[in-house]
């Protein structure tokens, strides 16, 4: 009989393998490598993202090319960059005319869900299922819109609400089909809303100060006139909710339990902490990001056991012998490094993103990929991995030959273009070329500079080697592989700033 059964066992194995691989993409947003163990966090704790990096591959140098929340997503649709797919900004509205490519797994069989936050401004075609967020979405008792464009208000917080309604939707597909369904989470955005459950979690940790938080910005002017620091950005009472209004939109979604948890915890206990010490200067501005730190991963604790709860799913189903799973976020997230928080800026914390995927029979447990790829190639190996052919216009080129064979010879150049200015935090315009050993960037508009970085010698950003003469010949390479990149991808309106550059 136990034979038998580990025949059945192998032969239902074998019939898994054999069929197209379902797809989940966990998307969060504002999750930054630097708060997840599998990438080195001696602090945060993500046993469950860390699940998903040990059964495959871990990527270590995945890019974006515009950092910042709904181009992000749009990028991840369509393959293309913000000047072609046309939503270079938050808030705007993504023309949903154009193709996406869950549509073309539609036509082979598949079918599409996305569950969470999308931030597009618009409900794309290409999905069987949508259930998203409206906007930025609510972390408690939030609002979701259905395929019919229907909101509802559902009790709960956003993290398990999301999960609920993503095992919900496996349970009742079509079982005949394999699928693709993007999980969209809204944490860890600010202002940073820990579940009930883990409020709290981080209070017996004093985080060390990065070494350049006090970041005097000594040669980049665009890097000194940002308005995005924990010492005079970050707001006391909505980010980190001492003495917050309780009357305010936020909490008056919240039930009397969730709002007296809230306020047991922030008022009587972080409040009074504050006003007990009498902080001002350097001691106010460090307290400020201890507070950010416990509340930012603790909201991301939130994330990684929903993370788990899922995983566990696919496991208890058997959906997990067949079922690729990424988890990604939309970009980079500053934890103090630079005296910041937020994203926008070319520099490595906002540039890169985490991506860690597991793929069984196919990607070996413990794969390192240290290729520079960026999220425009998302889409094209999503569709390789489905074994769909890309979708007309796609920009970006697929990686999953890198991911089985992380040895392979591939481009290590990866263009960026960020264009929000000046609201909501004063980043000056800006576009670059980041390739194994360097960053070039171009800031323009309220800005007009170059920058050039040594991300071996120098991966905080630091010392900027633009002026250098010992770098000269370099600067000229990577000038002409930077216009070759937007020659390639058609940025037109980054070429004519460059053609203006004196020779």
């Amino acid at each position: 009989m136990k034979n038998l059964l580990t025949i059945g066992l192998v032969i239902s194995n074998l019939i898994a393998f054999s069929q197209k691989p379902n797809i989940i993409f966990i998307f969060s947003d504002d999750h930054t490598s630097q708060a997840i163990s599998a990438y080195g966090s001696k602090i945060a704790k993500t046993p469950n993202i860390d699940r998903i990096a040990k059964a495959g591959a871990i990527l270590h140098n995945n890019v974006v090319s515009n950092s910042i929340c709904g181009p992000s997503r749009a990028t991840l649709l369509t393959g293309k960059f913000s000047h072609m797919n046309g939503y270079k900004v938050n808030e705007k509205v993504f023309n949903i005319d154009q193709a996406v490519f869950p549509e073309a797994l539609q036509k082979n069989g598949y079918q599409t869900a996305w569950v969470g936050k999308m931030h597009l401004g618009g409900l794309p075609h290409g999905f069987d299922f949508l259930n998203v967020l409206p906007g930025q979405g609510h972390y408690y008792n939030p609002d979701f819109i259905n395929q019919k464009n229907e909101k509802i208000q559902y009790e709960g917080y956003v993290s398990d609400l999301i999960t609920k309604f993503s095992k919900e939707w496996l349970g009742q597909r079509d079982k005949s089909k394999p699928f693709f369904m993007v999980v969209g989470h809204k944490a860890t955005h600010r202002e940073w809303f820990p579940d009930v459950q883990d409020l709290g979690s981080y209070d017996d940790v004093n985080f060390p100060l990065p070494a350049n938080f006090y970041d005097s910005y000594d040669g980049r002017p665009a890097a000194r006139d940002q308005d995005m620091t924990v010492d005079k950005t970050m707001v006391l009472a909505s980010d980190l909710k001492v003495n917050a209004n309780y009357n305010s939109p936020a909490f008056k979604r919240f039930t009397p339990a969730q709002k007296a948890a809230y306020y047991d915890y922030y008022q009587n206990k972080v409040t009074k902490d504050f006003e007990s010490k009498q902080l001002t200067g350097k001691a106010l501005v460090e307290w400020k990001f201890q507070r950010y730190m416990r509340d930012y991963l603790s909201t991301a604790r939130s994330l990684d056991r929903n993370i788990g709860e899922l995983l566990d799913y696919l496991d208890q189903t058997g959906l997990a012998k067949n079922t690729v799973v990424i988890y990604a976020s939309d970009q980079g997230f500053y934890l103090g490094e630079h005296g910041w928080f937020d994203k926008r800026f070319i520099y490595e914390e906002s540039l890169k993103t985490p991506f860690v995927i597991k793929y069984p029979g196919t990607i070996k447990a413990g794969t390192q990929v240290r290729q520079v790829v960026s999220n425009v190639d998302w889409a094209p190996t999503l569709l390789d991995i489905a074994g769909v052919e890309p979708t007309a216009g796609m920009q970006g080129k697929s990686f999953f030959s890198l991911l089985k064979n992380p040895k392979k010879s591939w481009d290590n150049n990866a263009y960026y273009h960020y264009y929000e200015y000046p609201q909501p935090h004063r980043v000056a315009p800006h576009f670059g070329l980041r390739t194994e050993q360097f960053t070039l960037a171009k800031f323009y508009g309220p800005q007009d500079s170059w920058e050039l970085y040594d991300i071996k010698k120098d991966p905080q950003n630091m010392k900027n080697l633009y002026g250098d003469k010992a770098y000269a010949a370099i600067i000229k390479k990577l000038k002409a592989t930077l216009k070759e990149k937007m020659i390639e991808h058609q940025d037109t309106e980054a070429l004519e700033l460059l053609e203006k550059e004196p020779k």
